[in-house]
């Protein structure tokens, strides 16, 4: 399946949908994840750099502020201002 990750996204959750082919849904579902997972990144990135509190985005993603303060760093990964 070469250029699946140039996909969109909504192509690929029709395919995770679909009830045919189990292993190109697996795949489909695999690519998926990998997508949004970088989606979700960069959205936490442009929350922080417009102020909001991880608190405030654990609540939007519906995880604990500790699970989402953990994956994307906290203060050490954010760029400090000189």
């Amino acid at each position: 399946m070469a250029g699946t990750e140039e996909v969109p996204m909504s192509a690929l959750a029709q395919s995770v949908d679909d009830d045919g082919d189990v292993v190109a849904a697996l795949h489909a579902l695999s690519v998926l994840r990998r997508q949004a997972d970088r989606r979700e990144a960069l959205l936490v990135r442009r929350a922080r750099a417009r102020g909001l509190t991880w608190a405030e985005i654990a609540v939007l993603l519906g995880v604990s502020k500790q699970a989402v303060h953990k994956r994307y760093g906290g203060s050490r990964r954010e760029a400090r201002p000189h």
